[in-house]
């Protein structure tokens, strides 16, 4: 059967569309920053704001911000993808690097960690808020998409890690000062829906998997997930239904505290990327 371009195209934004509408994702006036790897997903939410932007008529400003963490090989495509999409779409974009904050690349840390992706998703996180921060946005934008956003949950269910709950939702509030909120704009998007939207326009992304993302516990439950899927048709939605209509924490009665190092928001101090830097300092200077 084949798919009929318009018709999707008009599925995935009516999708997006809803799901800011719903949950009040954008207000006029604000900035809003979108986290912009050069994968479809992120590229997926670059391309939908900029649509609503234009077709609510809405008045909010977009900038776009791409980390390097430091991967050769790798991310000097997804970089490449993202200034790409940015300059067509007249979005202006920061690169900001590990090496930049920290002096190294994550390449010249990925032996230290039994998993690449603890320090890499700790180190994304700090510059995303902090970059934001600085630029005085009013939200964090992230390709987040259904998928997403199930394993994320399976995977917290099963540490018992219950801080993050609150976490499981396209809408963060503003739990600190200096503590940007995020959105979630393809919250209810499927992943794969993703990536046949890209497909079907034409849309330069960077297909790439990370070479480090065989390390992580959520490599293996998108692969469980998607084998489950396959047999029993509607797995993924019905799961991400469940904790939708039960896990409804509030993000209020998370407190938050400021790192005596950096002075970032954090619920610990020092914060996780202060006690990563120092553990790799020592580890270097030894």
């Amino acid at each position: 059967m084949k798919l009929e371009k318009t018709t999707f195209n008009n599925y995935v934004q009516e999708n997006v569309f809803d799901t800011i509408e719903k949950y009040n994702l954008i207000n006029p006036d604000e900035r809003i920053m979108i986290g912009v790897s050069g994968g479809k997903d992120s590229i997926l939410t670059l391309h939908m704001l900029h649509k609503f932007k234009f077709e609510k008529n809405m008045n909010f400003e977009i900038e776009a911000v791409c980390i390097d963490e430091g991967i050769k090989g790798y991310r000097e495509e997804g970089i490449k993808t993202a200034k790409e999409n940015c300059k067509k779409l007249d979005i202006p974009l920061t690169v900001y690097s590990f090496k930049n904050e920290w002096g190294y690349d994550l390449d010249d840390i990925s032996d230290i960690y039994k998993s690449t992706c603890m320090p890499c998703g700790v180190y994304r996180r700090y510059l995303l808020n902090k970059i934001s921060s600085d630029k005085n946005c009013d939200k964090i934008a992230t390709g987040h998409n259904l998928d997403d956003e199930i394993q994320s949950f399976l995977m917290t269910f099963a540490r018992n890690d219950q801080n993050k709950f609150p976490k499981f939702s396209p809408r963060l509030e503003k739990i600190h000062e200096n503590m940007v909120p995020r959105i979630k704009p393809l919250w209810k998007l499927p992943e794969k829906d993703v990536g046949i939207w890209c497909v079907l326009n034409d849309i330069p992304i960077h297909n790439e998997e990370c070479p480090y993302s065989v390390t992580s516990l959520r490599s293996e439950v998108k692969l469980l997930l998607n084998k489950i899927e396959e047999k029993e048709k509607g797995t993924k939605r019905n799961i991400f239904k469940s904790f939708e209509q039960t896990f409804n924490i509030q993000q209020k009665d998370v407190k938050l505290n400021v790192c005596e190092k950096c002075g970032q928001p954090t619920a610990i101090s020092p914060c996780k990327a202060c006690e990563i830097t120092e553990e790799i300092k020592n580890l270097i200077a030894g």
